[in-house]
């Protein structure tokens, strides 16, 4: 195999070999392939370059770590991690009396020490494996190069994908070696939001979220606290306002909300979280009654009245404890403000301010953007507010699309940065949205100027809650989610040179397994209608 090839054309040029439909019944993981079967990997890596041997990887494999940053517990914790999900726990005791391994050691080089995990982390690394005295070797063994925790992490992430167990020797391979991976992602927001206010989520299922967040290199959760059916989250500072969780037992507190950010990091997944002001807020009221215009008008939240205000600077302040991530989102979408003027004295406020219902939805919104930046955030808000007042928002909004296609396209051109989330495409709960669709979603469609395209941000799929609890939330997830990942990971050129019906669909039904074979409830592929069951008997890798 010619040693410069881009990963699509290995892929094409493996799959040439097998046929379309072999292809698709590419065997799971350990089967015996015949020479030419790609080892498939998710999301598609920058540059790859392969060969034609199988290397034993050691049950015992043991961890070099090397770097400023390679004895991080960071690291060593993914380590222990990613060989868990490798190999099985009675892999030790089927170890080969010999102990001839050609891979007994990962070496993990990383630049810095440095664990901040901001927006723009550098995510890249590089992966050597090839057998020790090979001819074709780099370097014996295996190596993951990066220049920071978090790119090892997504190196590990892509190693992992590289093992296979071979369930005849049981023993687990790496084929096709040697290879050679250099890898970054396109985007550096590559988000998924998680409503737990429509249906409150556990904390474990929240981790799953995370761990298959990870697994498909996606690194930021959009955390949907609260809306307007519940508040489920403690605020020390009101502490009455978590009396709109549906229950007690239906809440998140202070140390919940750090146990999953600190989990997260541990992932390299930065947690973005969000309070919808001033719509989507009903359930504030429960606790705190003042905050509603009136018994009969419960949402808006009462943009005459000071308190407004202070419970939203509390809510703020007392979360910028809990969430270190840059951007914080404030929502403001599908603010219908029709009963600040039947209200007496919001409406008497309005006349003596000499404002509009619209002119005070662009008050309040700019007045919640102040209070998040004087706590060093950087405001995100849904498209409604670019849409009603551009010319107002502060400079630093991260404006978040959902309504359609084309809003990237006009707030860039404005100089606003953009992240795009279009529900035509990226809304996990359109249940009839198919993963080719899904797939096709581009973030910077309709943006040809360069500079134009460095103010998008990314892009997010969008889990709300409303028919989604801990019964079926992962496989309204996956593996829809993943084809929304890797548009955002991989290069442009390569994804887009790719047939969907096979070397696309081929790796969505492996990786679909994968997520199977480590625990999470993926649904079927091929699925008319998102989440639903097989709908007969049959292999995960063609369903």
């Amino acid at each position: 195999m010619p040693p410069n090839l881009p990963a699509y054309l290995l892929l094409a040029l493996f799959l040439a070999g097998t046929g379309a439909s072999a292809a698709r019944r590419h065997p799971p993981p350990g089967n015996a392939t015949s020479a030419g079967d790609p080892v498939y990997l998710w999301p598609l890596p920058k540059s790859v370059t392969s060969g034609s041997e199988t290397l034993t990887v050691d049950p015992d494999l043991s961890l070099d770590p090397q770097g400023p940053g390679g004895a991080s517990p960071a690291v060593a914790e993914a380590f222990e991690r990613y060989r868990g999900l490798v190999f099985a726990p009675w892999a030790h005791a089927a170890r080969s009396g010999d102990g001839g391994y050609d891979v007994a050691k990962l070496t993990v080089v990383v630049a810095s020490a440095n664990e901040t995990l901001a927006l723009e982390v550098d995510e890249s690394y590089t992966i050597y494996v090839a057998a020790a005295g090979g001819v074709n070797s780099i370097v014996g063994g295996a190596t993951i190069e990066a220049n920071t925790i978090y790119g090892a992490i997504r190196g590990l992430e892509t190693f992992s994908q590289l093992c296979v167990f071979n369930y005849d020797t049981k023993n687990v391979e790496v084929r096709h070696a040697p290879w050679h991976i250099q890898d970054e992602p396109r985007f550096a927001f590559r988000g998924l939001l998680l409503d737990t206010s429509r249906h409150y989520l556990p904390v474990d299922v929240i981790k799953q979220v995370i761990d298959s967040m990870s697994f498909a290199k996606l690194n930021v959760l959009h955390w949907h606290i609260i809306d307007e059916q519940s508040f489920p989250l403690e605020v020390p500072s009101y502490p009455n306002l978590w009396k709109g969780s549906y229950s007690k037992w239906e809440r998140y507190t202070v140390e919940d909300a750090h146990d999953i950010v600190n989990y997260a990091k541990k992932r390299g997944i930065n947690v973005m979280a969000e309070i919808d002001v001033p719509g989507h807020a009903e359930s504030w009221g429960n606790g705190y009654p003042k905050l509603w215009p009136s018994p009969n008008c419960t949402e808006p939240l009462d943009v005459s009245s000071n308190f407004t205000f202070e419970v939203i600077s509390g809510i703020l302040s007392d979360m910028r404890k809990i969430f270190p991530f840059g951007l914080f989102h404030l929502g403001g979408d599908e603010v219908y403000t029709g009963c600040w003027n039947v209200t007496p004295h919001v409406r008497q406020w309005l006349n003596e301010h000499n404002m509009t219902t619209k002119d005070a939805y662009k008050y309040f919104v700019l007045k919640a953007q102040e209070l998040a930046i004087k706590l060093n955030w950087i405001p995100v808000n849904w498209e409604e507010t670019f849409n009603s007042f551009k010319e107002n928002l502060n400079p630093l909004t991260v404006v978040h699309n959902w309504l359609g296609p084309g809003v990237c396209p006009k707030v860039v051109a404005k100089g606003f940065r953009c992240i795009m989330s279009n529900q035509g495409v990226w809304y996990l709960d359109h249940l009839d949205v198919p993963w080719e669709d899904v797939y096709s979603g581009e973030p910077l469609a309709g943006i040809s100027n360069k500079d134009q395209q460095k103010l998008v941000l990314g892009g997010e799929v969008c889990m709300w809650g409303e028919t989604a609890d801990t019964s079926d939330v992962l496989q309204t997830i996956w593996p829809r989610a993943a084809a929304a990942a890797e548009r955002m990971w991989s290069q442009l050129e390569a994804i887009s040179a790719q047939d969907l019906e096979t070397t696309v669909l081929s790796r969505l039904h492996y990786f679909r397994c994968l997520l199977n074979h480590r625990g999470i409830a993926a649904a079927p592929v091929t699925n008319y209608y998102a989440r639903r069951p097989p709908i007969g008997p049959g292999s995960c890798f063609v369903q």
